[in-house]
Order: C-alpha cells, then structure tokens, then sequence
C-alpha cells in the first residue's frame, strides 16, 4: 500500500512489503562483520538516502539494489561505502537496529564518504553529519536533487578525536542535528566550526543548540508574532508533579513522527502514560487548540532557506495530532486542492501575514536552513510545533495523486542549490 507522504525518514518503514521484510532479515548480515583496513584518505562511495527511499516508498523492489550491494560489501576488498548504503536500506525498511549496528561498522573503518549527484561537475559540498538513525543529521540528498556536484560526508562521532585533515571542498555544511545523542558531537565541533577554513551553511553550534524543543520557546519568547508554547523537560518521576494545569501534551526526550505523544486530561492520564512509556525523560507542554472555523486541523511543514520560507506541505485532518500520513490526503480530493492553493498562494498568502514571524525564527537562530511544523493560532499568530535542521522535504509523491507538489519541490530545492552555489562561488 503506498503512503502519501513521509513526515521523516523513520517513517518510510511503514511503506515497505512485508515479504521484502522477511527476506532481508534472512539476509547474512553476519558475513560484513569482519575487519576492512580502512582507507582514510580515500572517500568511500555512496548512493545516499534518497535514491533509496524513492525505490522504497514508490513500493518497487529493492531487493535487486540490496543484492548487488550485499556483493560489493562481501567481496575482498570489501567496499565499505555498500556497507553504509546496507545499513540505510535496513532502517528505510524499518529494521532499525540492524541498520545502526552495521552504520557503526562502516563508520569505524572509514568516516569520509562520496556521493556524486548529477554530473558531478559542479562544486563540492562537505556535510558534516553524526551517526544514528535516519533523523540524525540534515538530509541533505533530498535537498540536492537535480543539482550538479559532489557531496561528501564526513561522520563525526562522540569521543571522535578533534578533526584534523578535511576533505578538499568549496562549501560546507554543519549537518549534525539537534538532540541528546548529538549534543557531544555539536560541543566538540563548536570551536573547530567558529576557525573553518572554507564557506559553511549552519555554521552556529549554539544555533541547533538552540533548536530543542524546551530551548526554541524560550528563544523565541520575545516574538510577539510567534505563538511557542514552552515546553518543560522532566524526569519520569517528576512528570505527574509538573503536569498540573490541563490539558498538555507529553512526548518522550529525541522522539519524533509522534511516537509516544499524547494528550492529557487529568492526573489519571499521566499515570496511565507512564504504565505505557517507558522513558526517562519527557517533553511536557501545554495543549493550544489550533482548530480551524470548520473544526479541522491544518498543519504546515515550511523550509526555510536563507530566511525566505517554501511550502514543503499542508496536512489537513480532523484530529490535533497531524501527520501527512494519517491525515488521509491521498484519499481526499479537497484535502489536496486546498494544499495546492496553498502552494499556489503561499508567497503571498500565508508567508506575507507571517513574515513578521519567519523573520523573527531565521534572527532568532541563525541558521541558513531549517525547517519548522507549524500552524495558525486562532489569533492568527504563527504556532511553532518544532523547528529541525533534519526534518525531511522530498519530491516523491506521486504527480498523478500530487501534481501541484513538483513544482514547489523544485522552487524549494533551487533555492538551496542556489544557496550552495554562492557559498562555493
């Protein structure tokens, strides 16, 4: 069955055949675990992420793709890049663990990766990502598609000594995302990233610091045109003493695509949450009922790229907790008309009332790229759900079903390349 559209990575899982499933998992991930000498000064060749999640989420057959990749790993040499795409494909196929556990062994033989996009003839984009699962770092091979270049990848791990030797590049960018697991990464880069010797975008550690979800509120607390209802971080055990004034909404610490959010009503709803979670640490905020005039919820995902916004989607639905998956868009005839007016108007609809507001985010952290999940309040304020330099927008719905959306596609992702270009230049 094929979903519309993915709120992240981590949810493309859902898209793949399960008789797909069952035959990489019988597949001999065992025969990769053996020492590969390492060739650090030579980048290791990878096709990305998005090339696979285009197979993956159109429901074609993959397993084609894995196979050869199996052969190029299992050889001798083995070639260390078709490990790193092994362990993409398996989280794209929602075997989680597996993918992380065979990212790490790639990544321990080699850190410094090369993906030529296009022609390859135009400049060189250095991304610094982190490892981790598929929200980790800034997707940036979505972001490039239809460009010319090469895009490297240089992996920087907690207790990685201090990078010495860079790849050669014209511009680079500060991938890495904002979360727990990543915050090393983000302290032990901040002094190397503020002495670069080439351009970089996102070139603020405190800016995707500041991105976390109790952090961006309090940020942003001075922006009488932004609605950023704070959010507090608490201990399991001191959830059910913070959650007081009703109703709120609770999410474990790093959870995404709505796993383990809820609403709560009453202190007998937190303690049925936490017989549910088993989490240490939770996001608690309280609940803004976003409603429009005719009940339903409207939820937007906007790119913003040098300060300017573009539409990346609309989700309507008649539920508060709204993702395009389940919000039935493919399904809905008006759902996607009135997503394409709102593409069609956004530069001189909803991004002019808000531009107060999108001017306010790019001050607030400055960031050349970010991407937030927003709303309108009812006082026609701009709610912030969240904002992530490793939210997903991509370009892989279907034109029959979507025909509206490639051409917004293309206008966010030319801005970016254009972005990339100058820096290089």
């Amino acid at each position: 069955m094929h979903a519309p559209l993915v709120a992240d990575c981590s949810q493309i899982a859902g898209t793949v055949a399960a008789p797909r499933l069952r035959e990489l998992r019988a597949l001999p991930l065992s025969a990769l675990r053996r020492e590969v000498p390492a060739q650090l000064d030579v980048p290791a060749t990878t096709a990305g992420i998005a090339d696979f999640a285009r197979i993956i989420f159109a429901n074609r057959d993959i397993q084609p793709t894995w196979d050869q990749l199996m052969a190029r790993a299992t050889a001798s040499p083995a070639d260390v890049g078709a490990m790193l795409d092994l362990s993409t494909i398996l989280q794209l196929a929602g075997e989680r663990d597996q993918g992380l556990a065979l990212q790490a062994d790639a990544i321990a033989r080699q850190r410094h990766y090369r993906r030529v996009v296009g022609t390859g003839s135009g400049p060189r984009l250095l991304a610094i990502v982190a490892p981790g699962d598929l929200m980790a770092s800034t997707p940036v091979d979505f972001l490039l598609a239809g460009w010319d270049g090469e895009l490297d990848l240089l992996f920087v791990a907690p207790g990685d000594p201090p990078l010495q030797a860079i790849p050669e590049h014209d511009v680079a960018i500060l991938a890495v995302g904002e979360s727990d697991a990543n915050a090393p990464v983000l302290e032990a880069l901040g002094s190397r990233i503020a002495t670069w010797p080439r351009p970089m975008l996102n070139a603020s550690t405190a800016g995707i610091v500041a991105l976390g979800r109790d952090r961006a509120p309090a940020r942003l607390a001075g922006a009488a045109s932004i609605n950023a209802p704070m959010a507090r971080r608490v201990g399991r055990h001191d959830l059910v003493a913070q959650a007081t004034s009703f109703p709120v909404i609770v999410r474990p610490v790093d959870s995404h695509a709505g796993a383990g959010l809820a609403r709560l009503e009453t202190q007998a709803d937190v303690a049925a949450y936490l017989d549910r979670h088993d989490g240490a640490t939770f996001y608690v905020s309280p609940f803004v009922d976003y409603a429009s005039a005719d009940g339903r919820f409207r939820k937007l995902r906007i790119a913003i790229v040098g300060g300017r916004p573009f539409l990346a989607h609309l989700a309507i639905s008649d539920h508060w907790m709204v993702h395009y998956l389940n919000a039935g868009m493919d399904q809905d005839g008006a759902k996607r008309a009135e997503e394409a007016d709102a593409m069609a108007t956004f530069e001189t609809g909803f991004a002019r009332r808000h531009a107060e507001a999108f001017a306010a985010l790019y001050a607030a952290f400055g960031l050349d790229y970010v991407a937030v999940d927003c709303a309108e309040d009812r006082d026609g304020r701009l709610l912030l759900f969240e904002a992530d330099t490793a939210m997903i927008v991509h370009d892989m719905d279907p034109p029959a079903t979507y025909p509206y959306k490639a051409p917004a596609m293309r206008k966010l992702f030319a801005a970016f390349q254009a972005m990339v270009d100058s820096r290089a230049g």
